[in-house]
């Protein structure tokens, strides 16, 4: 029988959640902005309670991971995100739109049946 051991820096190379190269770039340009020390700090990527749709979107920059976090890098952008959350957030594309309109991070969410007006909330 043999066991295997895991270390809690071990990064997943299959990425439940995808962050587009846009978003990407601009995760970093807010690390820059903020002067955080990128080998540190992570996307939290989450979902919480409410909203207009049921369910809101969490995007934080954070250098805390909890041992039950899943952490997935992509474009150079570590990602964390809790075990509930990545329950709502499989398949998740995060974006980021720069238009006349506004500007912000865009989740595009398969396993949602509703998403409100806004796009910062939904329901599954």
């Amino acid at each position: 029988m043999s066991t295997e051991t895991t270390n809690s820096d071990t990064v997943s190379t299959q990425a439940p959640v995808i962050l587009s190269p846009t978003a990407a770039r601009e995760v970093g340009t807010i690390i820059q902005q903020q002067e955080l020390d990128p080998a540190k700090v992570c996307l939290r990527v989450g979902v919480k309670g409410g909203g207009c749709s049921g369910f809101s979107y969490i995007l934080d920059l954070t250098e805390t991971r909890k041992e039950t976090d899943e952490m997935f890098e992509q474009h150079g952008v570590r990602i964390i995100c809790d075990p509930k959350s990545l329950l709502y957030l499989s398949g998740v594309t995060i974006d980021f739109k720069d238009e006349i309109m506004g500007r912000g991070f865009v989740f595009q969410n398969p396993n949602a049946t509703s998403t409100c007006g806004c796009g910062s909330s939904f329901s599954a």
